[in-house]
């Protein structure tokens, strides 16, 4: 063990309010988030333990963003310690609030590190009976907001003990977009080593699934198509990919290459998600995530449309946190092991395509 730091912050997450109701929640939850700050409340409802891998530097002990920073280093690993904040009566209204209101009262309490080979270890004794979920997260991602946002996932979609997180030197600032894209670059060839490490733990019989959201969903396809290069034997369960920012057309020249190797791959699109537009924008073409592209001719892949959908946060890019029937669905695909054609809402458009719907 190399050490321990504690530390304090934030909370929940979900509902798919009316729009007056929506606004009138947005009314109350900042007042609410205003006056009953997390650090001014009891602390003590439930406590979340999240592991992870990380190539983040050490930083300092002032708390959890600034334990592990956002410089490049080598792969560490450990455990995140969040609790829930217990506001007493106002527990009910506070479930109500909008999601983003329900964050601030989820806190990251501590984190526990460990050498990589020893959190494997245990996780592989104590809690991989079932297949486990390894969650790559996107840009625009302190430490610290990465465990809250990886707990937030691991509750919406009823994943548990099951859920492992890969943190990547995301710099945290929305300004530096180039530069969390090239630390994803760097970070890629420790992101194929974990996902084969874990396929060699669990055995053949336990197929790792594989998450992504935003730029970490473009980490997790370049990642498999190495994967599958170095390991065309390996077999992993589900690919899922949310809100995925990766040139489509990119895409469906590795299809093919991670169809091989993967139970199924699923991918989340919506045709209001902000920041894979001003994406699409920089780059010039057509993001993955986005509703509207022609995936009739993929093979290998289900594409599920959340369009019409509530819209639970401002950005429309954070549904598989805020969307509580994008949990469920998630919830069913991976722990159910159902197919698109299979899960309750959702409705077929196209061959390979389905609407998610209230």
């Amino acid at each position: 063990m190399l050490g321990c730091v504690l530390a304090k912050k934030e909370s929940r997450t979900d509902m798919n309010p009316t729009p007056l109701g929506r606004l009138a929640f947005l009314i109350f939850g900042a007042t609410l988030a205003l006056v009953f700050s997390p650090d001014s409340l009891p602390a003590e409802e439930s406590e979340l333990r999240l592991p992870f891998l990380t190539l983040r530097n050490p930083g300092g002990p002032d708390g959890p963003s600034e334990f592990f920073g956002d410089e490049r280093s080598d792969l560490r690993a450990g455990w995140c310690d969040l609790q829930k904040v217990d506001v007493g009566g106002l527990m009910p209204v506070l479930d109500a609030a909008p999601a983003f209101v329900r964050e601030q009262f989820l806190r990251v309490d501590g984190v526990l590190v460990l050498e990589p080979a020893d959190l494997l270890d245990g996780l592989q004794k104590d809690v991989w009976q079932a297949p486990p979920a390894l969650f790559v997260h996107g840009y625009f991602i302190d430490f610290e907001k990465g465990c809250r946002r990886a707990a937030l996932l691991r509750e919406n979609a009823g994943l548990h003990e099951r859920r492992l997180w890969f943190s990547w030197p995301s710099d945290g600032d929305i300004a530096n977009y180039a530069r969390d894209e090239a630390d994803l670059y760097w970070s890629v060839p420790d992101l194929v080593d974990a996902i084969i490490d874990l396929d060699h733990r669990l055995g053949a019989d336990v197929g790792v699934h594989v998450l992504g959201h935003s730029l970490g969903a473009r980490g997790v396809v370049l990642a498999l198509q190495e994967v599958a290069h170095r390991r065309p034997d390996i077999r992993l369960g589900e690919v899922v990919l949310l809100a995925p920012d990766m040139d489509f057309a990119i895409f469906t020249r590795i299809l093919p290459h991670i169809a091989q190797i993967a139970e199924g791959i699923t991918v989340y699109v919506t045709d209001d998600d902000r920041p894979l537009a001003l994406s699409a924008q920089l780059h010039g073409y057509p993001r993955l995530g986005e509703a509207g592209n022609d995936v009739a001719a993929l093979s290998g892949l289900e594409v599920v449309d959340v369009s019409g959908l509530p819209k639970d946060s401002a950005s429309g890019h954070l549904y598989h946190i805020h969307n509580r029937q994008v949990g469920e669905d998630l919830h069913l695909l991976l722990k159910g092991g159902l197919r698109a054609g299979e899960r309750q809402n959702l409705v077929q458009t196209g061959p390979n395509s389905w609407d998610l719907r209230p």
